[in-house]
């Protein structure tokens, strides 16, 4: 557990507490109306606290996914966050992108390197990479194979970053494979 969810855990305690004893308070005339509105508390919290640690599991099948048009467009929502992502099959596994048209490669996480295969602590950090928290070391990567829907490249050209990644990107070195990529409605469509 770390410090954020411990405060989480302290916060909600603390509520808790504060509302329990204005229910004692307040209905000290009438024990079973408060033993009653002390139930309904105890489920909602209940509820609030099995909603938080479900949210993963949720928001993944909340989460606009893209789906191929009848004549092979590759047609990918924008999520909530205000972003695209993508699940592109790498080396077999899938693997959950950031569609980013500012990166100029395919940028994997050490965790998703690993997940498709690759060994992080092996590779040669021999790049940098300039980005938003400065520059990083990157290891340049041939993927066997990289699949979106019907449509799969090989022998594709990436790097691994060498610093702390919260996902792996999708940039420029693999969105130029497409014929036309398009951003409108909130939708990207890419085709061939």
């Amino acid at each position: 557990m770390n410090n954020v969810d411990i405060g989480h855990l302290v916060y909600l305690i603390l509520l808790l507490v504060m509302v329990g004893g204005w229910f004692v308070v307040s209905g000290r005339t009438n024990w079973s109306k408060t033993l009653q509105q002390a139930s309904i508390w105890a489920f909602i919290f209940l509820g609030a606290i099995a909603a938080v640690g479900l949210w993963e599991d949720i928001s993944q099948t909340v989460q606009p996914r893209a789906t191929v048009s009848q004549d092979g467009t590759i047609v990918v929502p924008r999520g909530p966050d205000g972003h695209y992502h993508l699940t592109l099959d790498v080396n077999g596994a899938p693997v959950r992108f950031v569609v980013d048209t500012g990166a100029t490669d395919i940028v994997l996480s050490q965790e998703d390197a690993a997940r498709v295969g690759l060994d992080p602590a092996n590779l040669r950090y021999i790049g940098s990479a300039s980005t938003a928290n400065g520059v990083v070391r990157t290891a340049p990567v041939r993927l066997d194979s990289i699949a979106l829907g019907p449509v799969v490249d090989r022998n594709v050209p990436a790097v691994v970053n060498g610093g702390e990644m919260f996902g792996s990107l999708l940039g420029m070195g693999y969105l130029q494979r497409w014929d036309s990529i398009q951003i409108t409605g909130g939708e990207l469509r890419l085709s061939r």
